[in-house]
């Protein structure tokens, strides 16, 4: 099954979601944790990857501000990360 490391960051927030997203495009564990991992830096996040073996990681960043104020929502930005 491919799995894609995958970070995401909500706005505003003071932590990050570690995890991976697997081929029927749902956010999970990784393999190796039995939870979703909680890091307080987007540095300590890229360093969980990399202990863990993964080579890059999409990050999706999220914001809520649209659903608040009553506009659709602007979507979730994505980048690939090089770890």
């Amino acid at each position: 099954m491919e799995i894609r490391a995958t970070i995401i960051g909500v706005a505003d927030s003071t932590h990050y979601l570690v995890g991976v997203t697997d081929g029927q495009e749902k956010f999970v564990a990784l393999p190796q944790l039995n939870d979703i991992a909680v890091c307080s830096s987007l540095c300590e996040a890229k360093q969980l990857l990399i202990e863990h073996r993964f080579d890059s990681a999409e990050l999706h960043m999220e914001s809520a501000y649209d659903e608040m104020c009553g506009l659709p929502s602007s979507g979730v930005y994505k980048q690939l990360l090089t770890l």
